[in-house]
C-alpha cells in the first residue's frame, strides 16, 4: 500500500493485500497528546504482543489460521506535522474504502480518528459512530488548538450530526463538554453495556463506525495509555462490547491511545492484541 512501511505483522497475518478482506493499519501519531506521550509506538507493541495469545478464540470457536487477513503495516508520517499527517491519513482511508476492505486502524492518539471517520462519512451518508472512551473528546480547541486528541469527537459531531454519535464509558471532561453532549450527543456516562445492547437494536441497518479509545478500560487492566482515568469498565467489558457489536453494519474501527512506554507489563497492548483478534474472527461478513 502508498504511504504504508510494513515491520513485524500480527499473529497468523497473510502477505495478500489484494486476496484479503480485512486490513490492519497502524497510524503511529502523538504529537497532540496532552499528558504522556508515547501511543506512536502503540501499533508495533499490540503486533509484538499478538503472538502472545492464541490463534484460537474460545469465545467464537473460530481460529485466524482459518481467515485470510493482512497488515499493512504503519503509515508513514511526517513528525510533528499535524496537518500533513491528517491529510496522508485521509488517503489511506479512501483508499482503503475504494478497494472495499473492512479496517482495523492501530493508533496512535486519538485525533487519528477525525480523518478517518471524515472519510467514511462521504462515502456512507446514514454513518453512525460508536465511542468508546473515558473522555467526552468533545472541546471545541484545546489551548487554542483544533485539531487535538481532546476535539476528535466534537470534530466528527459537527460532520455527521451529533445525534448520530454514541458515546460509552465517559467519565472525564469539562463542564461544557457535558452541556454539549446533553444538548447534542447520545452520552452514557460511566456505562457501557447495557445502554449498548439497547442502541444495537436501533442500529442493525446502518454503516457503523466503531472507535475504543483504550482508556475507556479501567487503568488497572489498562494502564499504559496517554490518560488513564479510574472508574473504567474491565477488560472484559470492553471484550463482551465488542462480541456485541459483530452483527452490526460495521464499515470500520479503531484501537487507539496504546502507549506501551506506560505499562512495562504490556497488559494494555495484549488486551488490544485480543480485541484485534476478536475483530478479526467476528466482523467478516
Amino acid at each position: 500500500m502508498e504511504y504504508t512501511e510494513r515491520l513485524t505483522g500480527y499473529i497468523a497475518s497473510n502477505d495478500s493485500y489484494k486476496n484479503s478482506d480485512i486490513i490492519i493499519i497502524g497510524v503511529p501519531m502523538d504529537y497532540t497528546v496532552s499528558y504522556r506521550p508515547g501511543s506512536r509506538s502503540g501499533p508495533q507493541q499490540i503486533r509484538t504482543v499478538s503472538y502472545g495469545i492464541e490463534e484460537f478464540s474460545f469465545y467464537c470457536q473460530k481460529d485466524l489460521r482459518d481467515y485470510s487477513f493482512y497488515d499493512a503495516g504503519d503509515i508513514s508520517l511526517p513528525f510533528g506535522n499535524v496537518s500533513q499527517s491528517l491529510n496522508i491519513i485521509s488517503k489511506v482511508a479512501g483508499q482503503i474504502i475504494k478497494d472495499n476492505k473492512f479496517p482495523i486502524y492501530l493508533g496512535g492518539e486519538h485525533l487519528i480518528t477525525w480523518p478517518i471517520v471524515n472519510e467514511y462519512s462521504n462515502n456512507y451518508p446514514e454513518l453512525a459512530l460508536l465511542h468508546f472512551d473515558a473522555h467526552a473528546d468533545l472541546r471545541k480547541d484545546y489551548l487554542g488548538e483544533e485539531n487535538s486528541h481532546a476535539t476528535v469527537i466534537r470534530k466528527i459531531c459537527e460532520k455527521i450530526g451529533g445525534k448520530n454519535v454514541y458515546q460509552f464509558g465517559i467519565r472525564s471532561g469539562d463542564k461544557e463538554e457535558f452541556e454539549y453532549a446533553k444538548n447534542n450527543t447520545n452520552m452514557y456516562i460511566n456505562e457501557v453495556l447495557d445502554p449498548l445492547k439497547e442502541i444495537i437494536t436501533k442500529l442493525k441497518n446502518r454503516p457503523v463506525y466503531i472507535t475504543i479509545d483504550i482508556d475507556v478500560v479501567d487503568p488497572a487492566f489498562a494502564p499504559g495509555t496517554g490518560t488513564p482515568e479510574p472508574g473504567g469498565c474491565t477488560s472484559k467489558e470492553i471484550l463482551d462490547a465488542v462480541l456485541l457489536m459483530k452483527d452490526l453494519n460495521v464499515v470500520g474501527i479503531d484501537v487507539v491511545e496504546v502507549s506501551p512506554m506506560n505499562d512495562h507489563s504490556d497488559r494494555t497492548a495484549l488486551l488490544a492484541a485480543k480485541l484485534v483478534r476478536e475483530i478479526i474472527l467476528n466482523y467478516q461478513k
